[in-house]
């Protein structure tokens, strides 16, 4: 096993104001999706979006993520604290962010975006999504450095363990116990690696010469969705959540992917119907 590093969630103090890693990681994430997004626009004739216009498409991504992901986490995983408490919707110093909510809300703005554009939307979302998985490698590690979304207790040799004078037994306690009572899976960086390092490597790979529309997007659905219902069945689920059906390995992650691999199915059947019958024609 290995020993968690001793790693402050806290880049900078400036006095009372503090910048965390995990806000780095996301203007990371923002940053290279532009980067990205200019290199690809740059590059494609067949782009839906010119270089000039990365700014905006960024903008629009960027507010959909972070309103989406902030609304998911609320629904998804804590809608009875909402219920309890409407204003627990704007206490966002005290964490919460879901991919699935992000995703959604992103899919609003590229539609509000693709208005703007006037292009088809699964033209742009083709062109968006291999912008992405880096976005979300930078995510996970910002999770890695928080110690938080652990595994299931691990004794394999990468298994991470946190130590319990750091992450008091009585205070950082998830779905398994005590952190720091054994070792843990280190899922935060199983997701880096299959949802962000390589779905990346796979989506510029595939987009790198011309495909029917809604091939890369439904690529992304559905390796994404495999990837992290993958990861989910040594994730842990939340405590107050737990497994769902009285299972001991459905949680609300694998609920909320399931229907991203099926769309992703069905957008590919419908993108290599469409490329056979222009073949035909």
């Amino acid at each position: 096993m290995i020993a968690y590093p001793s790693i402050d969630p806290v880049a900078l103090s400036l006095g009372p104001l503090k910048i965390h890693w995990y806000g780095i990681m996301y203007l990371i994430a923002f940053g290279s999706a532009w980067w990205l997004g200019k290199l690809r626009a740059e590059r494609q004739e067949h782009a839906p979006v010119k270089p000039t216009q990365i700014d905006d498409l960024i903008f629009y991504g960027a507010l959909g993520a972070v309103l989406g992901g902030r609304l998911g986490s609320v629904i998804f995983y804590n809608f009875d604290s909402f219920l309890h408490n409407p204003m627990y919707l704007f206490k966002i110093w005290e964490g919460g962010m879901s991919f699935h909510g992000g995703f959604i809300g992103v899919l609003l703005a590229m539609e509000l975006y693709r208005r703007k554009l006037g292009c088809r939307f699964w033209e742009l979302t083709d062109f968006i999504a291999p912008l992405v998985p880096l976005g979300l490698a930078a995510g996970r590690l910002g999770n890695f450095i928080n110690a938080e979304l652990w595994g299931a207790p691990s004794t394999l040799p990468w298994a991470i363990k946190l130590s319990c004078e750091r992450f008091a037994p009585d205070r950082y306690v998830d779905f398994a116990g005590p952190l720091c009572f054994s070792a843990r899976h280190p899922s935060q960086l199983y997701e880096m690696l299959f949802e962000g390092v390589l779905l990346f490597v796979a989506l510029w790979l595939i987009s790198a010469r011309r495909r029917p529309v809604m091939t890369v997007s439904g690529w992304f659905l559905l390796l994404y969705g495999i990837a992290r219902s993958g990861v989910e069945l040594i994730r842990l689920p939340d405590a107050h959540i737990g497994y769902l059906m009285n299972t001991d390995w459905l949680t609300r992650g694998i609920v909320l992917s399931l229907p991203m691999i099926i769309v992703g199915i069905i957008l590919l059947v419908l993108a290599k119907r469409s490329a056979d019958n222009a073949a035909i024609s």
